[in-house]
């Protein structure tokens, strides 16, 4: 059967459908010797040859067993699969055995928490872009925000370059003296959105963890350890796309 070929890409392993439609816009992929830098050219994986950088990838989209990790990001770990400049990475945390994968999403390189790797490019696109799948975190912050400036960032705020926050749902925790605690609930992945979002009010977060994904909620697992999510976990996630 024909499918789009960003799509079989992400069946492969290689990329997200993201990555994938870069993939095939700057000349990578081609069908049966062909270049194919058309978004939405379909192929049939079982009939034609696909190469992606000059290999096919045929054998991996019949062979490949999706793999779904969830992992406790520490801090200091890029959430990439590759970094030109050698950084630490969250795929070098998790073993080998389970071959190339990649993040769903990101945290940033300073922000904790939980984060799922995968080498199923359609369920990181689900997962990543749907706005039916709540990300919630711990917020830590400098000084006390006073209650307008947090039901400020609860209405949504324009950010310094330009974005518009949707609504957030922002329960205060127990605050320090000189701290404020919150628990945020996004339903959007907006680069570096909650630090944006404090600075916006004059509160610069200190610390920031993600906390869960969607019904995904793990404290068991210690900072820099894994576990594979459950049929049950992934089929989940699956299900919200169906749900209005």
């Amino acid at each position: 059967m024909e499918e789009r070929l960003q799509k079989l890409i992400a069946q492969a392993g290689i990329a997200s459908r993201r990555k994938a439609e870069e993939l095939i816009a700057n000349g990578e992929v081609s069908v049966n010797g062909e270049i194919v830098t058309q978004l939405g050219t379909k192929a049939n994986p079982e009939t034609d040859h696909i190469k992606v950088g000059g290999k096919l990838i045929n054998p991996k989209i019949a062979k490949r067993e999706n793999v779904y990790i969830l992992l406790n990001k520490p801090k200091g770990y890029l959430s990439s699969a590759a970094d030109p400049e050698g950084r630490n990475l969250v795929t070098d945390l998790v073993s080998p055995k389970f071959g190339k994968l990649h993040p769903v999403g990101r945290l940033d390189y300073n922000t904790e928490g939980l984060i799922i790797l995968t080498n199923d490019g359609n369920f990181t696109n689900l997962v990543a872009s749907s706005k039916k799948v709540p990300k919630v975190y711990e917020v830590k912050v400098k000084g006390l925000p006073n209650a307008n400036a947090i039901n400020k960032l609860r209405r949504g705020v324009t950010l310094d370059d330009g974005f518009k926050t949707a609504p957030a749902e922002i329960k205060e925790l127990k605050h320090t003296e000189n701290n404020g605690w919150y628990e945020v609930t996004l339903t959007e992945g907006h680069n570096q959105q909650i630090r944006k979002m404090f600075d916006s009010v004059g509160h610069s977060v200190v610390k920031l963890r993600r906390i869960s994904i969607g019904h995904i909620k793990d404290d068991r697992i210690p900072v820099g350890a894994f576990r594979e999510l459950d049929a049950e976990e992934v089929g989940k996630f699956r299900k919200v796309r169906n749900e209005r």
